[in-house]
This record gives C-alpha cells, sequence and structure tokens, in this order.
C-alpha cells in the first residue's frame, strides 16, 4: 500500500526569506536607533577627528532615527502580513542603504555589514514578499 504526500510548495516557497527580511529589518532597525541616538547626543561614539559626508552629526542622527523607527513599524508589519510593509520595507532599507553608502568611509566594517543585510531585505521582500502580503 503506498501513500502518496501531497505539498502545498506554492503558499510555502520563498517565506524563510520574508521571515528572515522581517528579523533582519527589526536588527537593523534597532541598530539604527542606537546609532542614531548616539549621533543626536553628541556622544563619543562617533569619532572627532572623522572627514564626514554629512557636516553635522545631528542631522544624520535624526535620519537615523526616523528611518529606524519606520523600519520597526515595517517589521512589524511584515509579521503581520500587511501589505503596506512590504513597500515600507523595501524603501527603508533602500533609504538606509544610500545613508550606509555614504558613511562608508567613516566606519567602513559597520557600512558594509548594514548595506549587505540592507540588499539581503531588499531581495527578500521583493522576490518573495508578494507570497507572504497576499496569505
Amino acid at each position: 500500500m503506498s501513500t502518496t504526500v501531497h505539498h502545498d510548495t506554492g503558499r510555502e516557497a520563498g517565506e524563510g526569506w520574508v521571515t528572515f527580511a522581517g528579523f533582519m529589518i527589526a536588527v537593523v532597525a534597532i541598530i539604527n536607533v542606537i546609532y542614531g541616538i548616539a549621533a543626536i547626543s553628541d556622544s563619543k561614539f562617533y569619532l572627532a577627528s572623522g572627514t564626514y559626508v554629512i557636516h553635522n552629526l545631528n542631522v544624520y542622527g535624526w535620519t537615523l532615527l526616523v528611518v529606524g523607527l519606520i523600519q520597526f513599524a515595517a517589521a512589524f508589519g511584515i509579521f503581520s502580513h500587511a501589505p503596506w510593509a512590504r513597500w515600507v520595507g523595501i524603501a527603508t532599507a533602500a533609504a538606509n542603504a544610500i545613508i550606509q553608502v555614504v558613511w562608508i568611509a567613516a566606519y567602513p566594517f559597520s557600512s558594509l555589514a548594514i548595506l549587505t543585510i540592507d540588499v539581503l531585505i531588499i531581495y527578500g521582500l521583493i522576490a518573495h514578499g508578494h507570497r507572504r502580503a497576499s496569505l
């Protein structure tokens, strides 16, 4: 006697990428909020002798703080299958990637690591996010 097992792979394909993107956007959001608060408060976290593309660290800090808070909201939306969260996650990951490219001269390893995560977030949400949003 043989039994045939059928799996509905259409709904499950890419689910791991979307879950990964949701967790990574939450991690990047937390990092952005911490870095943003450090820049706003003029802490000793950032090098005083560094040459920055953005002249004022407060502008950088507020930008990171706002992007981080929006990313955190998008992470919750991704996990609740909200269709808007996919597009907000893509937009904020792209904006954060640009911010990291601007900041790469001052903190190359940190910026490259976060930039890589942003690219993976964008891939996961663009390639597989439409399946998750329609569940």
